[in-house]
C-alpha cells in the first residue's frame, strides 16, 4: 500500500512556518475578501502586536494599523486559506514577545498632542482679548 501525503488545508503551511512571523514585524497581509460572487484582495498593513500559538494549526497574529486617526486591530488565523500571502516589509528589534503596550503608548501621544492644542489656544485667546480691550477704551 502506498502512503500519500495527508493535505489539511489547501495553505502551503511550511511555507507560511517558514516566514518567522513574530511581534514586531510591520507586515502587508493579502486577504481575499467575497462580495455576492467574486473576490477581491484588500491589503491590510500594519505592525504585529502578538503571535499566538506557534505551531498548531490555530495558530493567530494581531496586526495593529492607524487610519485615519482610528487604531484598528485585526486578528488572522496564520494558516487560513483566506489569506492570499503575507509580505514582511520591516522587522524591529523588540523585548517583548506581546506589544500590547503600544495601544497606551499612541493613546498616550495623542492626548500629548491635544494639550499643546489646547495651551496654545490658551496663550492666543487672552493675547486676542488684550487687543481689544484698549480699543473700547479709546471709544
Amino acid at each position: 500500500m502506498e502512503m500519500s501525503a495527508i493535505k489539511v488545508s489547501p495553505v502551503n503551511m511550511a511555507e507560511r512556518k517558514a516566514l518567522d512571523l513574530r511581534a514586531g514585524d510591520t507586515v502587508r497581509v493579502h486577504q481575499k475578501i467575497q462580495e455576492k460572487d467574486k473576490y477581491r484582495i484588500q491589503v491590510f498593513e500594519g505592525l504585529v502586536l502578538a503571535r499566538k500559538h506557534q505551531g498548531e494549526a490555530g495558530g493567530t497574529f494581531t496586526v495593529r494599523k492607524v487610519a485615519s486617526g482610528v487604531g484598528m486591530e485585526r486578528i488572522f488565523p496564520l494558516y487560513s486559506p483566506m489569506i492570499d500571502k503575507i509580505e514582511i516589509t520591516k522587522r524591529a528589534k523588540v523585548r517583548r514577545a506581546k506589544l500590547y503596550h503600544i495601544r497606551k503608548k499612541a493613546a498616550k501621544e495623542i492626548s500629548k498632542e491635544m494639550s499643546k492644542i489646547r495651551a496654545e489656544r490658551e496663550v492666543e485667546a487672552p493675547a486676542a482679548a488684550a487687543e481689544v480691550a484698549p480699543a473700547e477704551a479709546a471709544k
